[in-house]
């Protein structure tokens, strides 16, 4: 039953952020382009398995336990974001996880994969909304608010009831890198804390970076392919670009 209602959870919470999603892209993604199906999915996919790899890459962290890894796998997540519009943004996160699962596996009963997706859409979906090329401090400070109480509230009471550790183990594994760690308020602003702000800094300076230098190359084959068809594509598949 645990498991069942943990399950539930995601799907609901999921299906949240992909209705949110959409609203976004909607009423506050005004700088819309149309892409046809094939480019759409084709593009999302390829991103998403950029993402699944990266996040196969992972950097321990001096200041957390060791199931606190920085990867890199949001950078190419907000670059379909950028390109493609916030709906895209999210699925590419989602389809990032199961290609990680896929490749590797879980190690977190799930949570952490499932945290990885939440938090990284708190990262994604503002970015595409506060300016679409450039990503800063103000999407790195919603990720971190809302990565650490998600943490605090959530995910490590649950990682805690499906691994059938005690609270106190979790902590004495920050304890254990951190003196001043002794309980799940300062093991939330003592690593949960300065990961994600870590992350949401590097992620957004990097993908700064690069999509200014990707951007022109994904642009002028959008002019050709317009050319070719002798017109914009179907409105259907509607994306943000900058």
């Amino acid at each position: 039953m645990e498991n069942l209602s943990f399950v539930l959870s995601c799907v609901l919470i999921i299906a949240a952020i992909f209705i949110v999603a959409a609203l976004f892209e909607k009423y506050v993604c005004h700088d819309k382009k149309s892409f046809s199906s094939t480019h759409y999915i084709s593009y999302t996919a390829m991103f998403a398995c950029m993402s699944g790899v990266l996040m196969l890459i992972e950097i321990p962290l001096f200041f957390a336990p060791g199931f606190y890894k920085l990867d890199l796998s949001e950078m190419p997540v907000l670059i379909c974001t950028f390109y493609l519009g916030p709906v895209a943004g999210a699925a590419t996160e989602l389809l990032k996880v199961i290609v990680k699962l896929l490749l590797k596996g879980t190690t977190t009963a799930y949570v952490g994969d499932f945290a990885n997706f939440v938090v990284g859409c708190t990262f994604i979906l503002p970015a595409s909304i506060i300016y679409h090329a450039r990503p800063g401090k103000k999407t790195a400070l919603i990720m971190t608010v809302f990565g650490s109480a998600f943490n605090a509230i959530y995910l490590l009471p649950k990682f805690s009831e499906l691994f059938g550790l005690p609270l106190d183990t979790i902590v004495g594994m920050g304890t254990a890198v951190n003196g001043a760690i002794n309980s799940v308020s300062t093991l939330v602003l003592f690593a949960v804390v300065p990961f994600n702000l870590l992350k949401g800094i590097v992620v957004s300076a990097l993908t700064f970076l690069l999509y200014k230098r990707i951007s022109p190359i994904l642009h002028r084959n959008d002019a050709k392919r317009v050319s070719r068809r002798g017109g914009s594509a179907p409105a259907a598949d509607a994306g943000c670009s900058k």
